[in-house]
């Protein structure tokens, strides 16, 4: 996983709570705690984070996924402007993610593993994503979803249809927006 990931989790555990939250959380996590934006670090030192700031603030690791992802969208807009500006609202973002926002990560962040998403409209209006990764971090994907609508001033509900946590083969997202 890319240090800008760790980063930008430190900025956000900073900015909530405290730096010296984040500190306890390294130190409680056993991991190093230097990242460097453009270096690679082991899945599980960022499993190992996520799951001691789940038990340390009571929450579940899902729930600190999705919290994290909310919560970056503001800071990622902030560094990388030019990745939201062409964009009207948080449907076209999402959608854009396989097509300019990953290609985007990949020219910046050399050597980045990102997901793909496969996306299909469903008969009610919705969109259905389907997304498979290893790291199974569907509740990040859907913190992204919902950080972006309030970047954008609109609206997204998103429910799991299927789960990998739930030992299904993939994670099934409906995602239906609302202006």
């Amino acid at each position: 996983m890319k240090g800008i990931i760790f980063n930008v989790l430190e900025e956000v555990v900073a900015r909530q709570f405290s730096r010296d939250v984040w500190e306890d959380l390294i130190d409680n996590a056993g991991v190093d705690g230097a990242y460097t934006s453009l270096g690679n670090y082991a899945d599980e030192e960022f499993v190992s984070l996520v799951t001691t700031s789940a038990e340390v603030l009571g929450k579940t690791p899902g729930e600190i996924l999705r919290w994290f992802g909310q919560s970056a969208m503001p800071l990622l807009a902030t560094r990388y402007p030019y990745l939201f500006e062409s964009h009207r609202s948080s449907r076209d973002f999402v959608l854009s993610v396989n097509t300019i926002i990953h290609p985007e990560v990949h020219k910046i962040y050399a050597g980045a593993s990102c997901p793909f998403f496969h996306f299909k409209p469903s008969d009610n209006g919705s969109m259905m994503m389907a997304y498979h990764s290893k790291r199974k971090m569907c509740m990040l994907a859907q913190g992204f979803i919902e950080g972006a609508a309030n970047h954008y001033h609109d609206h997204a509900d998103v429910h799991h249809r299927e789960c990998m946590l739930n030992g299904d083969k993939k994670c099934l997202l409906e995602i239906k927006w609302a202006a």
